[in-house]
């Protein structure tokens, strides 16, 4: 998971919905729908094979790779980043886009970790 970029970037606490960059066929951007949807955690999906924008995007915040999943919140990206990796980040830097209910975890990667533990290994 890259650490976030800063430069130029709105603030995570005024973001209002994740960015989700993915293509067909990435074992890594499965992973990461399936756990999101056990979530419950809403994003908007790019297909960076349907769109050369959203791979244009990926490639800004990979470093020049068509990395994916990479996630784009607020102008802060995480690159290839876990479930349980989102959730932290979301807990700790945009409460406000996690579901009702999951808004309340602390900062503490091991509340999330419960969390997390909880609804993905139903």
């Amino acid at each position: 998971m890259n650490t976030p970029d800063l430069t130029g970037a709105a603030p995570v606490s005024v973001a209002d919905h994740i960015d989700l960059y993915w293509r067909p066929g990435c074992g890594f951007c499965t992973s990461l729908r399936r756990g999101l949807d056990k979530l419950a955690i809403e994003r908007v999906e790019h297909n960076i094979w349907d769109n050369p924008n959203a791979a244009a995007t990926v490639r800004h915040h990979a470093n020049g790779n068509e990395t994916v999943p990479t996630v784009v919140i607020g102008g802060q990206s995480l690159v290839n980043p876990s479930a349980r990796q989102l959730l932290a980040f979301l807990a700790s830097q945009a409460p406000h886009l996690l579901p009702a209910g999951q808004d309340k975890i602390e900062e503490s990667s091991n509340e999330a970790d419960r969390i997390v533990d909880r609804v993905l290994d139903d």
